[in-house]
This record gives C-alpha cells, sequence and structure tokens, in this order.
C-alpha cells in the first residue's frame, strides 16, 4: 500500500479488500445474471456503487484516488464480477439536460437503461458515421464495428460527422427504425460486442449532446477516465500475480528444493516485482494529480500502456515459470492470460498511445515525468 494514504484512504482499501473476499470470491462460478444483482445489491450497501456517478442522481462522485484505491484492492485478489462493482457513470452524456436528462441519463444512472458506446468505424466502411439534419431530426448513416456491451443496450452514444460542422456526439436508440445489430460477437476475453449498421436512422435534434464540433473532446473525455481505471486494475492483478508466484516458487520441485532456488527463476521473478513497483507507484500519482485538478491525458496514456504491456508481459512469464499446468483451461493463469491481452488493444492500442505521448511532448509540451 502507498505510504502517503491517509486513514481514510487506508480504511477503504481494507474494505475493499474485504467486499472482495467476503462477496465477489464466493460467488466464482455462479449464474452471471444472479452474481451481478448480488454484487450490485451489496455494493450498494457498501457504498461503491455510487462512487462512479453524480452527486445530483444520488452518487458520491469519488475522486481518482478513491476510485484507484478501490479498482487495485478488488484485482488483487483475482475477484469475479468486479465489473458490477461500481455504478454506470454518465460518461458522455454528463450535463445532458432537458429531454435527454430525463430521457436517458437518469434512467441510466439508475441501472435501467444500458448504453453503448459508438467510436470506431470498420476498416472497409465507404465513409465515417453521418448525422444529417432535416427539420427537427437528424438523420444517420454508417457503421459501428465494435460497441462494447452494444447487443444488451438500450441506446448507443454514438461519434458522427456533422457536414461542414465536425464530430458530434448523438443518442441512438437500439430499438429505432433503421438500426441493425449486423454482429454480436465474443472476444479473447470473454467480453461481447456488437456491430451496428445505420441507415437513414432518424434521431429527435435534442438527442445531440452538447454541440457539433464537440463530439471527438468528449469521446476522448470518456476513453481517458477508461484508461486509468485499466492501470488501476492492472497494478492489483499484478499484486496477485506476485503473490501467487511467491507461493509457487516457494514450493519444492522435484529435488525437494524450493522453485526458486535456481538463479534463472529468480531472475526473471525479479523483473515482474520491480516492474511492478515502478507501475503502482505511476498510476498512484497519477490519481492524486487527476484529483488536484490537473490535465493528466499524457499521464493516463503513459500509465495505460505501461501497465497494460506489464501485466501481459507478466502472466505469460509466470505461465512460464509455472509449466504446462497453467495452460489447462480452468487454471487461474490461463483465464487471466485471456483477460488480459485486450487490454493493449482497447481504448487505444499501445502503439497509437505512444504515437500520441510523443505528440503530446514534442507538439504540444504536455504531460510530464
Amino acid at each position: 500500500m502507498p505510504e502517503t494514504l491517509n486513514e481514510e484512504q487506508r480504511a477503504l482499501a481494507e474494505q475493499a479488500g474485504r467486499f472482495a473476499e467476503e462477496v465477489l470470491l464466493p460467488l466464482a462460478g455462479e449464474d452471471p445474471a444472479t452474481a451481478r444483482a448480488e454484487v450490485i445489491a451489496r455494493s450498494k450497501a457498501a457504498g461503491f456503487f455510487p462512487m462512479t456517478q453524480p452527486k445530483a442522481f444520488g452518487g458520491t462522485e469519488a475522486g481518482a484516488l478513491a476510485l484507484c484505491i478501490v479498482r487495485d484492492e478488488l484485482a488483487a485478489r483475482n475477484a469475479p464480477f468486479t465489473h458490477a462493482v461500481f455504478g454506470p457513470g454518465p460518461g458522455v452524456l454528463g450535463g445532458a439536460t432537458g429531454p435527454l436528462r430525463d430521457s436517458h441519463l437518469e434512467p441510466l444512472l439508475a441501472g435501467r437503461l444500458r448504453a453503448g458506446f459508438g467510436f470506431t468505424e470498420p476498416d472497409d466502411a465507404p465513409a465515417p458515421t453521418s448525422a444529417v439534419a432535416d427539420g427537427d431530426v437528424w438523420v444517420v448513416n454508417g457503421q459501428k464495428s465494435y460497441v462494447t456491451g452494444g447487443a444488451d443496450a438500450d441506446f448507443i452514444n454514438t461519434l458522427v460527422q456533422i457536414p461542414g460542422q465536425g464530430p458530434a456526439m448523438l443518442v441512438i436508440d437500439t430499438n429505432a427504425p433503421g438500426v441493425h445489430l449486423a454482429r454480436r460477437f465474443q472476444s479473447l476475453d470473454g467480453s461481447h460486442h456488437a456491430a451496428f449498421e445505420f441507415s437513414d436512422v432518424r434521431v429527435p435534434a435534442g438527442h445531440l449532446i452538447g454541440r457539433p464540433g464537440e463530439g471527438l473532446p468528449r469521446a476522448l473525455r470518456q476513453i481517458g477516465d477508461t484508461r486509468l481505471a485499466f492501470a488501476a486494475s492492472g497494478v492489483g492483478t499484478l499484486r496477485w500475480l506476485d503473490g501467487y508466484l511467491i507461493g509457487h516458487l516457494k514450493q519444492p520441485d522435484r529435488t525437494g528444493r524450493p522453485r526458486g532456488d535456481k538463479e534463472g527463476v529468480r531472475l526473471r521473478y525479479s523483473d515482474i516485482r520491480l516492474k511492478a513497483y515502478a507501475a503502482r507507484s505511476m498510476v498512484y500519482r497519477t490519481a492524486r494529480l487527476a484529483d488536484a485538478g490537473e490535465n493528466i491525458v499524457n499521464e493516463g496514456i503513459a500509465c495505460k500502456v505501461f501497465t497494460t504491456e506489464l501485466v501481459g508481459e507478466a502472466v505469460d512469464t509466470a505461465i512460464q515459470l509455472v509449466g504446462g499446468a497453467a495452460l489447462v483451461v480452468g487454471h487461474p493463469l490461463e483465464a487471466l492470460y485471456r483477460q488480459v491481452r485486450s487490454l493493449r488493444l482497447a481504448e487505444g492500442a499501445s502503439d497509437v498511445l505512444r504515437l500520441n505521448l510523443a505528440r503530446g511532448a514534442l507538439e504540444l509540451d504536455k504531460g510530464r515525468i
């Protein structure tokens, strides 16, 4: 635990650890729908569920450091169903007013509606998804290729191009005429996604979030928050992995000596441990900068790239040290290997983020070391 946490923050960490051990871990292997409902109910009672939600809707709007602490502790137990611990945040709908607030934002935060996020077009799309004004509606045409949770979503916060005005975020109901769920698919980590096609979809003018031209910054702001969340969970996973390896390497091999007595094994293990120390330090520092009101776009990128690549490397190394048993379906390292691989692509592929980080330093004079 970072030594600079105050008494209240240490108590939060201990509470999150107990929640993982007493609520989440016993649910392993349970029916996902039943388990999700149980986690949500217990999380609300414990005060974790509202941490990601605005105070105007009954949430507590916890800061970046508090969220980092909880995500770290949950992942450090390798607990299941952590995705259900926090309530849905407003995302790009934050600040929505009028009918959109009542029809979509409030039911989203209450858990009555589910939202998807439509950002990416398929590589072979003939043109970006567009929205053209027609009286008091927007007419939308195009495709979105990777809408996480889209098949179960009631609406999609969709990045569209408005000719002559730039990108905008538009709320599109999935049951609207012209919205076609083209494909539902599952990723290596078990998460579900969807591809959508929009054909002359007529969307009320009031479903525009903000103003034309503001769409990309709004979308990137949501993505930026998720990057730090990935990093915080990543350092927790590294802590769990460290404990797992310590237990394994202290056990005797066929010679009767501890597996960790071999120099080559120790070198590989120590690489994981020293990099995990660096990752956890940078994530907590970045969370503190965010709470201080600083722009952490570049620091968030650094955390996301470093931590997600390290988790992948560390799990791979752990499998090599444990041996073939770790490849058997059902082994905790086999499951973890599938879960962490997607993180290097989600919310920005590592190489793309590296280019953005360089641009921030070389052209925009942003970021720090």
